[in-house]
């Protein structure tokens, strides 16, 4: 049987790299998926993949930073699945990378809004309507970084994916009664387009990778395996977690 039968989920930055390697796993593994982005022609093009594939999805572009739009996704899981089950929020951008005395305060706010705030405005509409259906799952894609490591000039992206961690815990805490698990999913290096514009020469990949335990870094498949994990009833006492899939980042010293 597969994980996800029955379910209805949200992914949001489904576009590419994590969101877009999940959605199609979700689906693979029998959820009715809401895939969310900016870019209307790439989610079509997923939707597209999944529905060829046997699977059912449906897309809508937009902002995930505005309110309007979090809760536009909601209501079309509700309309066209009849409820929602799972939500995925795993939009993000690295943002201006820059030391802290030359960081703008509207780089700092985009990021910030972005990131965190388009993961509690996620979660705002998301919760009701898990709880109408008996419970849920609520993810957050954060980040090793600004949990267990801080790097030069990503002030802002550490800041905002910190954020993240704090945010499960308080719903897990406040709804878990509820039938609601809030978790946040840590990967760490995945070869993605966001990657790579930091990973933009051989040297600086091979910097990169040194860094992991694995002396590699993840592919985007692997990530959306443990958002499986989260999603399912495979992790049914998991709740308030930072779940690192960070390939030893976090604890290699070689």
């Amino acid at each position: 049987m597969n994980a996800l039968n029955g379910k209805v989920a949200i992914v949001t930055g489904a576009s590419s790299g994590i969101g877009h390697a999940t959605a199609k796993l979700f689906a693979r593994e029998g959820a009715k998926v809401i895939v969310a982005a900016r870019r209307l022609k790439e989610l079509k093009a997923l939707v597209d993949h999944i529905v060829t594939a046997g699977g059912e999805a449906v897309a809508l572009a937009g902002d995930v930073s505005d309110e309007r739009f979090a809760q536009a996704l909601v209501a079309l899981a509700t309309e066209r699945y009849g409820g929602l089950d799972v939500a995925f929020n795993n939009a993000g951008v690295l943002g201006e990378m820059a030391p802290l005395p030359e960081l703008s305060r509207e780089a700092w706010a985009h990021t910030i809004d972005t990131n965190l705030t388009s993961a509690f405005l996620g979660a705002k509409y998301q919760i009701p309507a898990m709880v109408a259906r008996g419970g849920g799952s609520v993810i957050f894609t954060s980040s090793f970084i600004g949990h267990t490591v801080g790097f030069p000039g990503m002030a802002a992206y550490a800041a905002s994916k910190a954020g993240m961690v704090a945010l499960a815990q308080v719903i897990a805490v406040e709804f878990g009664t509820q039938g609601i698990r809030a978790n946040a999913l840590l990967p760490g290096g995945t070869d993605t387009p966001a990657g790579e514009t930091v990973m933009n020469t051989p040297e600086a990949r091979s910097f990169i990778e040194s860094l992991f335990a694995l002396k590699r870094i993840a592919m985007p498949d692997e990530i959306a395996k443990a958002a499986l994990f989260l999603a399912s009833d495979a992790s049914s006492f998991v709740t308030g977690t930072a779940l690192l899939a960070d390939g030893g980042v976090s604890i290699n010293r070689t």
